[in-house]
């Protein structure tokens, strides 16, 4: 973690001290949050619409913080206290992080896409950690609070910082990766999530691009090759880039993947190491393809790319298989949703072999714009009857996915429950799913479907 005097605080993020006699008070470490404050940390306080920071500075203190950085515009600066004054706590926050980051012999990996950047990001953080000391975006930190909080928590003798851009509209990767200034830019694909906000999935193309505004002069691009919405656009850059895909042009060719219970063994076209993931699903394979290319490009020998790879832990909550003591086998995707994770998950869950029968319990899938209601009933209308014994939908949405499934499904294999009737879905999850069975559970976060789940365990 950043471990400065106030002083050197105060330049690095372009404020002023109001009493000097602070000045050789060390800080170790920041944060924004007055609930888990450490004695000698900085205190951020940010203010937002429904509140403001500023009101806990005098907590702050008390909990044995060395000094606090305060809005200008805000009445009544604690006296007698280490108050750095500037323009804005959010910007100083953001100007500090970057000074921090210019101080360091770091070298700096961004990761974005519409979905798998955090699964991604554990993977080239488990291949890089064989050999080097490695830093990475922990939880959902990855937009323009958590990211550069990523950055000051990051020991000052780190060789390379992985950090996942997150965005929700146009220029905000833009913004992260001027901050971060990245060596290695990755983009894992190309996906619906956010067409709400940017109309077209050739918009989300454009500003997942924006990663590589701050790519360094000699920096490298790796992307999804099967993706012609990028390939489109990428010709004759002025950075390096390397492909990975299943395509036959790809530098980085998925062959051979095998799933199974325990996760995926695969092999890469040109590459004698057989590779391993502890993790589900046919698009993690092909995105440690991406974690493969920035270990080669970093030096890491084959057989610990390997190694990092069959060890890999990742975020939860992202096709993690669950054993209940029913001995129901329960694949928790509940994190998030689009159509493209939604049909590679299914697609997961019909290719499986060893169970009874197959359950799925899907909800909405949001921000996905005017066609929302289409996308939903597409998913229904793509599952096998032949495969899938049961079809249970969440939601407002859920209906439509409900919708779809019945142009192929008997009406008794296809359920419906509203957001209110939660238990209910649990109960008929229940009574209909056996010992040896397995279900998947997948929607979009703000479903928290991760409730059903629980209650399976339970």
């Amino acid at each position: 973690m950043i471990k400065r005097t106030v002083k050197e605080i105060a330049e690095m993020a372009g404020g002023t001290l109001l009493e000097e006699a602070f000045g050789e008070r060390l800080i170790k470490g920041v944060s924004t949050d007055s609930r888990a404050l450490k004695k000698d940390q900085l205190f951020i306080p940010l203010a937002g619409e429904r509140f403001n920071g500023h009101a806990f500075a005098e907590q702050a203190f008390q909990a044995g913080v060395s000094a606090v950085l305060w809005n200008r515009n805000e009445p009544n600066p604690p006296e007698g206290r280490a108050v750095i004054i500037v323009d804005d706590t959010l910007e100083a926050l953001q100007r500090l992080a970057k000074a921090y980051l210019d101080q360091l012999d770091v070298q700096v990996i961004g990761v974005t896409g519409s979905n798998g950047k955090t699964t991604t990001k554990d993977m080239i953080h488990a291949v890089l950690n064989t050999e080097y000391k490695v830093h990475k975006t922990e939880g959902n930190y990855n937009n323009h609070i958590g990211m550069p909080l990523t950055i000051l928590a990051m020991p000052e003798d780190t060789d390379i910082a992985v950090l996942e851009m997150g965005m929700s509209a146009k220029g905000e990767i833009d913004f992260l990766t001027r901050l971060a200034r990245p060596d290695i830019a990755v983009i894992t694909n190309i996906g619906e999530s956010h067409l709400l906000e940017l109309g077209s999935r050739e918009g989300i193309a454009e500003a997942k691009l924006e990663i590589v505004n701050g790519l360094s002069k000699d920096g490298t691009l790796i992307y999804i090759g099967d993706e012609p919405l990028l390939s489109e656009k990428i010709v004759h850059p002025p950075y390096h880039t390397k492909t990975f895909g299943e395509g036959p042009g790809a530098d980085y060719q998925l062959e051979d993947a095998k799933q199974t219970e325990e996760g995926a063994s695969f092999r890469v076209k040109g590459i004698s190491t057989g590779f391993f993931i502890p993790v589900l699903g046919k698009h993690n394979v092909k995105n440690a393809l991406a974690a493969i290319a920035a270990g080669d490009l970093l030096n890491v020998s084959r057989a610990n790319i390997a190694e990092g790879l069959k060890t890999l832990k990742v975020t939860g909550m992202r096709l993690e298989l669950v054993k209940t003591q029913d001995g129901l086998a329960v694949i928790n995707d509940a994190y998030n949703a689009s159509p493209t994770s939604m049909k590679a998950a299914i697609e997961l869950v019909e290719q499986l072999d060893g169970y009874g029968k197959k359950l799925l319990v899907l909800g909405d899938m949001l921000e996905l714009g005017e066609n929302e209601k289409a996308f939903h009933e597409d998913i229904g209308q793509s599952i096998d009857p032949d495969v899938i014994e049961y079809v249970f939908a969440y939601g407002e949405l859920g209906e439509y996915i409900a919708k779809g499934a019945l142009q192929h499904f008997p009406e008794n294999r296809v359920f419906h429950f509203s957001r209110d009737d939660k238990d209910s879905l649990t109960r008929e999850l229940k009574e209909k799913a056996n010992a040896g069975d397995v279900i998947l559970v997948k929607a979009s976060r703000g479903m928290k479907l991760e409730d059903v789940i629980k209650d399976l365990q339970d």
